[in-house]
């Protein structure tokens, strides 16, 4: 049985959630995440040894070490909402060095935040945590707002600060979606050569995925597509949004989509949506780290052991949490991110 503080936490939700079986896609076919998942996966792959180092630098690390699942605290909201906005509930933040403490002291796996804020402290942490730089940003100080990630340096300054992985971000669907795809899968071609592990933002974005009732950028669907193209750049890791709704390609009458999407690979139960994402992920064979979202204050807590709970019960390696821990008191945070680690760590929560 799981820790009881887990099921208090998810409430009314604990029976449905912990007690599911998926009728989809069965667990067997998929690659779970586990102590020898570098082995068993990647080790047939044409990744190099430095990049199998690379990966296992951020498997061993952190609570979570030895487990094969991820708990990354990524913190580059200062450029994709503006730092006011970011750090304004807790200015310390504004303080590189304070988004390194976090990442240690709450048992992260990795810290990935942006070239300026692990240079500013390289020398002093790069061999404490493993570094994830973000190479790519939305500036959000062009007027009207563009969906436009854009490169905020080099591959190779991110080796030289001595990070074990890149990540990027893609946004799908949006006009500069061609290029972002062109220059991200250069990028992480470049970072494998260098031996570093890649993660991919795995994004929607365009006007005419959100209708007057259903946010389809949430759609298992879409997202799902948007996880596939990000293995078939060669994305280690893929970071997506946990999928709220299906059926966004029959609803918008955009792309092209199959009735069995809808009705034998997903249902409406959520970590049946969250095992399309997975299924997308070459069945596992890249990981699924399901992103935690902004804060919404005293629901925080629940709402992040849930997402925890649905990622692993549907077959997903981790998650991926910034703004819910670091937009709170550095106690409540390093908590929150300790109890979404223990869903990981307990092994009485298999897959679904």
């Amino acid at each position: 049985m799981p820790q009881q503080k887990i099921m208090d936490i998810l409430g009314t939700d604990a029976e449905d959630l912990l007690q599911y079986t998926s009728s989809t896609v069965t667990k067997d076919l998929l690659q779970v995440p586990g102590p020898d998942f570098i082995d068993r996966v990647f080790l047939q792959t044409n990744r190099s040894i430095p990049v199998l180092r690379s990966l296992a630098t951020l498997f061993n690390h952190g609570r979570l070490a030895g487990t094969g699942y991820l708990s990354i605290l990524p913190i580059d909201q200062d450029i994709e909402h503006t730092a006011g906005f970011s750090f304004a509930p807790n200015p310390i933040y504004f303080d590189p060095e304070n988004i390194i403490k976090l990442a240690i002291e709450g048992g992260c796996n990795a810290v990935a935040t942006t070239f300026g804020n692990l240079g500013m402290i390289a020398r002093k942490y790069a061999h404490k945590i493993p570094f994830v730089v973000k190479i790519n940003h939305n500036e959000l100080l062009t007027y009207p707002t563009k969906h436009n990630q854009i490169m905020f340096g080099s591959v190779e300054e991110a080796w030289n600060m001595g990070a074990v992985a890149v990540g990027a971000t893609i946004y799908f669907g949006s006009e500069e979606s061609n290029r972002q795809l062109i220059e991200v899968a250069a990028a992480f071609e470049r970072a494998h050569q260098l031996g570093m592990a890649t993660i991919l933002w795995c994004y929607t974005r365009n006007a005419a995925f959100k209708t007057n009732d259903k946010d389809y950028h949430v759609a298992a669907d879409l997202t799902g597509q948007a996880n596939h193209l990000g293995v078939t750049i060669q994305a280690d890791i893929i970071k997506q949004k946990m999928p709220e709704n299906n059926g966004g390609f029959q609803a918008i009458n955009f792309s092209k989509w199959h009735p069995d999407m809808y009705n034998k690979l997903a249902t409406d139960h959520p970590i049946d949506l969250c095992r399309y994402q997975v299924l997308n992920c070459y069945m596992g064979r890249a990981g699924l780290i399901n992103s935690g979202g902004e804060s919404q204050g005293d629901t925080d807590l629940q709402q992040s052991v849930r997402t925890a709970v649905i990622n692993k019960r549907a077959g997903g390696m981790g998650l991926i949490l910034g703004r819910r821990a670091f937009q709170r008191p550095l106690k409540e945070g390093i908590n929150l991110l300790n109890l979404v680690q223990d869903v990981y760590a307990d092994q009485t929560i298999t897959l679904a």
